[in-house]
């Protein structure tokens, strides 16, 4: 089957770590089964294994890929939640060990995948698999960022920093359907105009000065942006992060934090339950992912490109 894989880790040629080629086809274990793919989400996170930024667990070569929709053995269309548990048995207070597919185990790039039968949510009935494919990685996150980990009621306000990332885009969607006033930062003006198209109430340039503080910040952009959303959530107020694309290391601002009693919150992904709910809500709602452009899984190299020059507004799609 045509799969795409990272063969190695270089941070200076990630590019040149990528084949598209033939592979075997996956034998699922005990308990797992595969599913043949209909489309797939590329995540930052899959250009970070490229550049050798990941889990000491980290497997090369690997299949990439951690969002997919497709169709089960049995012929039923489905979505696949990406995080893979194993009880690792270590005895009471022992956290389960957890991995994204396309760490420990092989991904989505590719005709099929293997995965455990328990991370299959069934497709919304009216979903096309390329919307469907974009759910489990930055939707999800996005969806639990906003409702769970900054536990925001309607009406509230909220920031979002760096328009334009597959994330970002989900928050002003989600965000904007859920009742909350959405803000945004974006460097560029036509990407604030895309912005403000998708929902969000009003967009900036980066670092600028807001109207007012706002309840919460969406953080996924880091260095560039950290003092900035410190500055602009309210006392008392949250910052969620869930990535940091500029670095990961700004300064911690630690009398902002005390001084103002803020609350700094992490998200990772979400859970399958989770998963399913976001795709009711997205079916009720009638939104869509935004979706920058579709490509055959042949042609992967060029959405890999595209993310890596910043040239992306919401998620790149490979069909097989």
């Amino acid at each position: 089957m045509l799969a795409v894989s990272a063969v190695r880790a270089d941070a200076r040629d990630p590019l040149g770590c990528l084949t598209v080629a033939e592979r075997d086809e996956p034998v699922p274990a005990a308990g797992w089964t595969t599913v043949t793919v209909r489309a797939a989400a590329l995540n930052r996170h899959d250009l970070w294994t490229l550049r050798g930024v990941g889990p000491a667990f980290q497997r090369l070569p690997i299949v990439l890929g951690s969002d997919a929709a497709g169709v089960d053995q049995e012929g039923n269309p489905v979505l696949v939640h990406s995080v893979v548990t194993e009880d690792t048995r270590g005895g009471e207070g022992s956290a389960p060990r957890w991995s994204v597919l396309g760490e420990r185990y092989d991904g989505t790039f590719a005709e099929r995948v293997a995965v455990p039968r328990e991370n299959l949510v069934p497709k919304p009935a009216g979903m096309s698999f390329e919307d469907a494919a974009c759910l489990p990685g930055a939707w999800l996150t996005a969806y639990r960022m906003l409702f769970d980990r900054a536990a925001l009621e309607p009406g509230a306000t909220v920031l979002v920093q760096g328009a334009g990332g597959g994330v970002a885009t989900a928050l002003i969607v989600l965000g904007s359907a859920a009742g909350y006033r959405v803000w945004v930062t974006g460097r560029s003006a036509e990407r604030r105009k895309q912005a403000e198209a998708l929902g969000a109430e009003a967009a900036f340039p980066p670092g600028a000065r807001l109207p007012s503080r706002v309840d919460a910040v969406m953080e996924t952009v880091g260095e560039a942006t950290w003092e900035h959303s410190l500055r602009s959530v309210r006392d008392g107020g949250r910052v969620v992060v869930s990535g940091a694309t500029t670095g990961a290391l700004p300064p911690a601002e630690l009398t902002h934090v005390f001084f103002r009693e803020l609350t700094i919150t992490g998200c990772t992904l979400g859970s399958r339950d989770q998963l399913a709910r976001l795709a009711r809500f997205c079916t009720q709602n009638r939104l869509a992912p935004v979706i920058d452009r579709v490509l055959p899984l042949s042609w992967a190299r060029e959405g890999f490109r595209a993310m890596s020059d910043g040239t992306v507004f919401g998620k790149v799609v490979f069909t097989p």
